[in-house]
């Protein structure tokens, strides 16, 4: 008998039916003897529809309360999904966030998980019931409902495994697992069977949507196997784990494509000690995270300066960059929303040369300008224009022979 995490996503709790469909699935593994504890997100489109409620009475809704509504996505379906349970007779009870003791920080919209005590989880799962939890959410320990930010049911998930100690947490979303590119983009691409810890954490940081980084985080952290795999159908996805000798045979496992970044450049910066300080920190202090840094020569004692920005954060950065630019005495500040960065991932790439060549001559093959390079050890991301994202995606996948014969 094993004890199994099963997370559901939006779409796959979206009605009345798939619930009952969640529940169908839930109870053939409650039958196969193992004990189940299951995470819900919200219906689809629900936590979009009580922002978009709350907005209509505010433009910034108090971020305390936006949290207490938000969490009620949630809470709707977790007690259907226990209804139905039991209404099938199988004994089921439903715990929101703070009844499952997720202890989080206190940062309304987007808190990080400090604790889960999980007793009461425990308690129940031996006395034989389906526990059925309200992911997304949590409480401080000011007693106030948080929520985890976008994606945070699949924290919840995880990191609820790694309390229970469980054999495996099962993702279940509208996809049967990771695929080496985004199948809506790239039609060769083809489903991963597993993928390291490491590899996963690369491809949610840069643009794989499968699975939320933290989560991510909290698997690797805890070695907690997770398998993401589809809700509508029976095959098997792709298993999350350790990484292992058969991995690193492959040199490159997926390729990514994020549009979530602008570029900022500072033109002729003086070249003086502390300058890249004096450019960085009020970003910093202002929350914005800084990616990809190049520094070039650009004449004298100057250089010019270029790095990435989140693009929500773009507006505030150059902003904050138009003030540094004068006090600095920086001849100009400027601006491009129209990027995309495009990323191969690999734990291969630690054993193997000319990764980066091959990767630059299939841009160069579809005539591709390369504006930017970043590299990790296992990662190799090259910024380019937007418009050339999904060209450059398919054509790096067919350069490191990922299509599907």
């Amino acid at each position: 008998m094993a004890l199994i995490v099963q997370k559901f996503g939006g779409t796959s709790v979206a009605n009345i039916e798939r619930i009952q469909n969640v529940a169908r699935r839930v109870i053939k593994t409650f039958e196969q003897g193992n004990d189940v504890a299951v995470i819900l997100s919200a219906m689809a489109g629900i936590t979009d529809s009580l922002i978009e409620m709350a907005q209509e009475i505010t433009r910034t809704p108090e971020k305390r309360e936006l949290d207490v509504l938000l969490a009620t996505g949630e809470q709707t379906t977790a007690a259907l999904l226990a209804m139905t349970l039991n209404a099938m007779n199988y004994p089921s009870k439903s715990l929101l966030g703070y009844q499952a003791e997720v202890v989080t920080d206190c940062t309304f919209g987007n808190a990080r998980i400090m604790d889960i005590r999980a007793s009461r989880i425990r308690e129940f799962l031996k006395q034989h019931y389906i526990v059925v939890i309200a992911g997304f959410q949590g409480c401080d320990l000011d007693g106030n409902i948080t929520t985890l930010g976008r994606g945070g049911s699949d924290t919840s998930a995880v990191a609820i495994a790694a309390a229970l100690k469980a054999d495996v947490c099962e993702i279940y979303t509208d996809v049967n697992g990771v695929y080496t590119a985004d199948p809506n983009v790239c039609s060769k691409a083809r489903k991963i069977d597993r993928i390291s810890y490491d590899e996963m954490l690369e491809m949610a940081s840069l643009g794989a949507k499968v699975l939320q980084i933290r989560s991510v985080e909290f698997a690797k952290k805890y070695q907690v196997p997770v398998h993401v795999r589809s809700s509508f159908s029976e095959e098997e996805g792709t298993m999350v784990v350790n990484e292992d000798e058969s991995m690193e045979r492959l040199v490159v496992s997926g390729v990514t494509c994020s549009k979530n970044d602008a570029r900022i450049t500072l033109i002729k910066v003086p070249d003086q000690p502390g300058i890249a300080a004096k450019i960085f920190t009020p970003v910093s202090e202002a929350g914005i995270i800084v990616d990809m840094i190049i520094q070039n020569r650009h004449s004298g004692k100057f250089n010019d300066l270029t790095f990435t920005v989140p693009r929500p954060d773009f507006e505030k950065a150059m902003q904050i960059e138009q003030e540094i630019a004068k006090e600095i005495g920086a001849e100009d500040v400027l601006g491009d929303r129209g990027i995309a960065k495009v990323s191969v991932t690999g734990v291969g790439m630690k054993n193997h040369s000319g990764v980066a060549s091959h990767m630059f001559a299939a841009l160069a093959k579809e005539n591709i300008n390369i504006l930017m390079i970043s590299t990790s050890e296992i990662r190799i991301s090259c910024v380019i224009d937007e418009k050339y994202a999904e060209l450059a995606v398919r054509a790096i996948h067919t350069a490191f022979n990922l299509d599907r014969g």
